[in-house]
């Protein structure tokens, strides 16, 4: 392992192998293509190709072919090696040196139900999906869970089909408005305990570095908003969203998280990313 360091912080030294580094780690567990990395970050297609060379020479990040496309991911098991040694070895071991300041979830050992937790969910107009994410963890569990969402795109509206839907499944649509990330940064923003993504633009995007070191997890979906054809089935899209997404949110909801450690949850939450299987109610 000693002889990897030096090359895999190697690869990282440069500006922009360390931002793909950093946008696959935003979107894991996902595979993400070639192409989608050149278009968030701005990069021509043979210049990606030639730092993802390099990150790939060192282990961090991994490829596939699906089809004709190539898609990387982050190389979690190389990833989370290269971490351990820096801190067993540079560190001693010793969490006053490298460790960071332990959040909440890592430290209170209380059952859920003593304290609610804050939870945000990110999209890019905060118009739908993070919209439906918001209503949907308020109606299930708002006794453990106080729910908001945002986007990154200042100046959104909720979209009338997404406001359709909460009003057809009896969400109460006068509490939600769009907003933006913004206003979940600095002095007086609510602590965060989980933040999620659920489109695969916000997650490409650069993030703020929340305070508290809340748990994060990509859990990226179709847009309905681009959904085309009719009304009618313009409408099943949204409705699919909401599907996909309640099923997600009922499952992270039903969690034992008095039982679990930050390691533990961190895992449940990227599992509960994985399963894409069911996209309707």
């Amino acid at each position: 392992m000693e002889e990897k360091i030096p090359v895999r912080l190697a690869a990282l030294a440069h500006p922009h192998r360390l931002a793909i580094f950093r946008l696959l780690t935003r979107r894991y567990p996902d595979r993400v293509a070639a192409g989608e990395i050149a278009e968030a970050l701005g990069l021509k297609p043979s210049t990606l190709s030639a730092y993802l060379a390099s990150l790939m020479r060192a282990r961090l990040v991994t490829q596939t072919r699906e089809g004709t496309s190539l898609r990387y991911a982050i190389n979690v098991t190389e990833v989370r090696h290269t971490f351990d040694y820096l801190f067993l070895d540079c560190c001693r071991g010793r969490p006053d040196l490298c460790s960071p300041m332990a959040s909440p979830l890592q430290t209170e050992a209380a059952p859920m139900a003593d304290r609610k937790y804050n939870v945000l969910f990110i999209c890019t107009g905060n118009s739908a999906r993070s919209i439906f994410a918001e209503s949907i963890l308020r109606k299930e569990a708002g006794d453990r869970f106080t729910a908001f969402s945002a986007g990154t795109i200042p100046n959104s509206e909720l979209n009338p089909f997404a406001v359709k839907v909460l009003t057809d499944k009896g969400h109460d649509v006068s509490v939600l408005r769009a907003k933006n990330v913004a206003e979940f940064i600095g002095p007086g923003a609510p602590h965060l305990d989980f933040v999620f993504t659920v489109c695969d633009q916000a997650a490409n995007e650069e993030c703020p570095s929340w305070e508290g070191q809340p748990v994060t997890a990509h859990w990226g979906m179709p847009d309905p908003v681009k959904a085309e054809g009719t009304d009618a089935q313009k409408s099943l899209a949204f409705q699919h969203a909401y599907g996909a997404l309640r099923n997600r949110i009922v499952t992270f909801a039903a969690l034992p998280f008095a039982t679990l450690d930050r390691v533990a949850l961190q895992k449940a939450v990227d599992d509960i990313a994985r399963d894409v299987a069911g996209l309707s109610e």
